[in-house]
């Protein structure tokens, strides 16, 4: 079975817990647009839907989605997101896609997390994949440097690349830069949390931890579920 394959069958997975009714938050990238598209497919009466980017926002009025801001939504019945890893305790790495803030913001107002994706994003140590850091873009270069100092304080190498996107720094949907750290292991999850957050200039990093409930992982054998 290929990734998208897996893919498919985690967010086809996800969309069968959705209950009509229910506010429901939407994730952003490839494994998200899965389940974006399964939700569309039930056909479920009075969903309301706050999406977490504007790809997201589109796809899901294209397949007929109600969607609505943030600041509408009382409260978020179940958010279901995709991940870039996946690792001990549900501890994730996001932001891949970019849209990293958003999403933290919808999970964080959310009932029930739900993270879904195929079976390589599953790891025993987080790091592999580069940490994505939404910094303003105001003396952002400044803000590296301190990305790289707090990186070095946690026993952490590597520096912090500006992600680029057709030769220019790409832009969130909140008008921030990213900058990819590439961490390669990343031991002490909480403490490399709250040394990003302290930093001026960083908005937020792509550090998920003890916010999903449970993992719905695309694998050969099927859909594995896994909870904290």
């Amino acid at each position: 079975m290929s990734a998208d394959e897996q893919k498919r069958i985690a967010g086809e997975a996800a969309a069968g817990l959705i209950e009509a009714g229910m506010t429901v938050g939407l994730g952003t990238g490839s494994t998200a647009a899965w389940f974006v598209k399964a939700l569309g497919a039930r056909g479920l009466t009075g969903l309301k839907c706050v999406a977490t980017s504007a790809a997201t926002a589109e796809l899901a009025k294209q397949v007929g989605l109600k969607v609505i801001d943030l600041d509408k939504a009382e409260s978020i019945d179940i958010t279901v997101d995709g991940a870039d890893e996946i690792g001990p305790d549900l501890a994730l790495i996001k932001g891949g896609g970019a849209a990293l803030l958003r999403e933290k913001l919808v999970w964080e107002a959310s009932l029930r997390c739900v993270v879904i994706a195929d079976a390589a994003k599953a790891v025993k140590t987080l790091g592999k994949f580069p940490l994505p850091i939404e910094v303003v873009p105001f003396g952002h270069s400044h803000t590296a440097g301190r990305i790289a100092d707090a990186l070095a304080w946690c026993d952490i190498g590597g520096e912090p690349k500006l992600r680029m996107k057709d030769g220019q720094p790409l832009k969130t949907d909140n008008g921030n830069l990213i900058y990819d750290a590439a961490c390669r292991k990343i031991e002490d999850p909480a403490l490399l949390a709250e040394a990003l957050k302290s930093l001026t200039g960083v908005v937020d990093h792509g550090l998920f931890l003890g916010l999903a409930d449970e993992a719905l992982i695309g694998t050969d054998a099927g859909v594995e579920r896994r909870t904290t």
